[in-house]
């Protein structure tokens, strides 16, 4: 009896020994790993992916391409992403590529929080468009999301319906939110006739301001219905974005007399912080006063390196990888330490975004330029060895500004004062 129990103790701290973190292990068919562990969770950390590499958005990147990226984005620490495009060839080969990589390597885990375009009638036409209808190019999204969530239930853990569909400064397309309650409802029935796995998450990624955390006119009964119809809130927060369209913050002098230049920067980089904070307990304040009670988490945020519009450096001066990369931190750090995902914006810079002008600030919010280089943000994650090995465009991963620090700190830009944001925006 005595030998029974020693080695019963042996075997027992043997598999202690040989435990890993759950980001780490091996999955296999039988478990169930599902959105309700995966979202709020530190160590299935989020981004927003889109992986289209050329000016020209009718060039697919391949499976190849593909799998580099989801390689250096697994090489990161990230375990879901957030992706659209269901109406090209984009996500369907994306959900294959990382099927064979899991095929491959069993330890490999990447899900996927798939979105599902909506627009109103006559969106992106020279007609009027028609908030209260929905296109006809709706119904086969949705119809194209159910398939690929079926065929992928081990990859797809969360549905999205729309992404800032509802948000009324997208007058090209956006729709009224009873549009949006229809689709999801639609899918929430099809988990109870088992027609999609019951553990999938349904939500609809929007602004803040579409999610009650804006002005009255987003607080309808339909607004409210929603709220209480999916999973959890998937809600946008864009201070880059307000420095220009809202900059009270951005431009407040107060705490800044006597500050050195850096100090300035960093400040305004902890009042953007605050002010997405902000933005979140607005939503949070919005919903519980309806008497829901859902998870919010960040469906997009993110910080261009690089605007030749109103960000800088005429405009805000918002733009550079310095403070992209605080951005980032903070943006992690808040999320982290609240329990909140958030689907960081975004993984690799896209060049079809913006127009013609390749300075357009859509172009940048990369954490990689579309060469395979490391920005800001990442250099640390570049001396730690984390993507050796890896590439992308067949270039090994490599810091911007050769790595030199001062030559980057050179194009970083102190916030205007109000008098100097007063003389540019009159110029």
């Amino acid at each position: 009896m005595k030998n029974v129990l020693i080695l019963l103790l042996l075997l027992f701290l043997s598999s202690c020994n040989t435990s890993k973190k759950k980001s780490d292990h091996v999955v296999n068919e039988n478990e169930q790993i599902t959105a309700k562990d995966i979202l709020g969770n530190p160590e299935y950390l989020a981004m927003s992916y889109g992986g289209y590499r050329h000016p020209d958005h009718s060039i697919e990147p391949t499976n190849d391409e593909l799998k580099e990226d989801m390689k250096l984005l697994h090489a990161l620490g990230i375990r879901i992403i957030r992706t659209y495009k269901v109406h090209k060839p984009q996500a369907e080969n994306l959900l294959k590529a990382i099927s064979e990589l899991k095929q491959n390597d069993p330890s490999f885990e990447m899900y996927v929080m798939l979105g599902a375009w909506i627009d109103c009638k006559n969106a992106w036409t020279d007609k009027e468009p028609i908030h209260n209808i929905e296109s006809e190019a709706n119904k086969p999204q949705m119809e194209k999301v159910v398939k690929l969530a079926n065929q992928y239930p081990d990859i797809v853990k969360v549905i999205a319906v729309g992404n800032e569909a509802m948000v009324k400064w997208a007058t090209s397309y956006y729709v009224e939110p009873w549009i949006i309650l229809k689709w999801v409802n639609y899918l929430q029935d099809l988990k109870k006739e088992g027609k999609l796995p019951m553990s999938l998450w349904i939500t609809s990624s929007d602004n803040f301001a579409s999610w009650g955390g804006g002005g009255e006119e987003y607080h309808t009964e339909d607004l409210n219905t929603l709220i209480n119809a999916v999973d959890f809130i998937s809600m946008h927060t864009y201070p880059m974005h307000d420095t220009h369209y809202n900059p009270d913050f951005w431009l407040n002098p107060e705490g800044l007399e006597g500050k050195s230049e850096r100090e300035i920067i960093d400040i305004s980089m902890l009042r953007s912080k605050k002010y997405a904070i902000s933005q979140y307990e607005n939503v949070k304040k919005y919903m519980e006063s309806i008497g829901a009670d859902k998870p919010i988490h960040i469906g997009e945020t993110g910080w261009a390196s690089f605007s030749s519009d109103h960000f800088s450096p005429e405009g805000s001066r918002a733009c550079d990888e310095y403070k992209q990369a605080l951005y980032y931190k903070h943006m992690r750090d808040w999320t982290n330490e609240a329990g909140m995902s958030c689907f960081y914006f975004e993984g690799f810079d896209e060049p079809w975004k913006g127009g013609d002008d390749p300075g357009n600030s859509e172009k940048h919010f990369g954490l990689f330029t579309v060469d395979g280089k490391a920005k800001y943000a990442l250099w640390d994650e570049v001396d730690k060895g984390l993507f050796d090995g890896l590439t992308r465009n067949d270039n090994p991963i490599t810091k911007t500004y050769n790595g030199e620090k001062d030559a980057l700190m050179k194009e970083v830009q102190v916030p205007p004062t109000l008098k100097e944001w007063s003389v540019n925006q009159h110029e």
